[in-house]
């Protein structure tokens, strides 16, 4: 069983992780994206398996909670960054699959 420090720890980190893919969505460095977005994964697979051994006291409830709203918040913004990154990605995919399927049936262009 882990202390409940662990518990405020592992959501420091996972804050900082999110608020880090923040960062570089706003900045449009999609390349990092995908290692952080493991290494919150995992550490949300690790909160999921602690269980403190006492209840957290009220400070260290509050600063979870902050923790928390900070790390949606984030969330919500690299959502709101990549959406349209993904749209755009799969209507370019969309048109080259449409143009593989017209030069299929139609020759390659002259």
């Amino acid at each position: 069983m882990a202390t409940r420090s662990e518990v405020v720890h592992c959501y420091g980190q996972l804050a900082s992780r999110v608020a880090l893919m923040a960062e570089l969505a706003r900045a449009k460095e999609w390349g990092q994206l995908p290692e952080l977005e493991v290494q919150c994964s995992a550490l949300v697979d690790r909160l999921k398996v602690l269980q403190p051994i006492e209840a957290l006291d009220p400070a260290q409830f509050e600063e979870t909670r902050r923790l928390i709203e900070r790390i949606r918040a984030d969330q919500d913004e690299v959502c709101g960054l990549v959406k349209p990154q993904i749209e755009q990605l799969i209507a370019r995919m969309s048109h080259l699959s449409q143009q593989r399927s017209l030069g299929r049936a139609y020759g390659p262009p002259h």
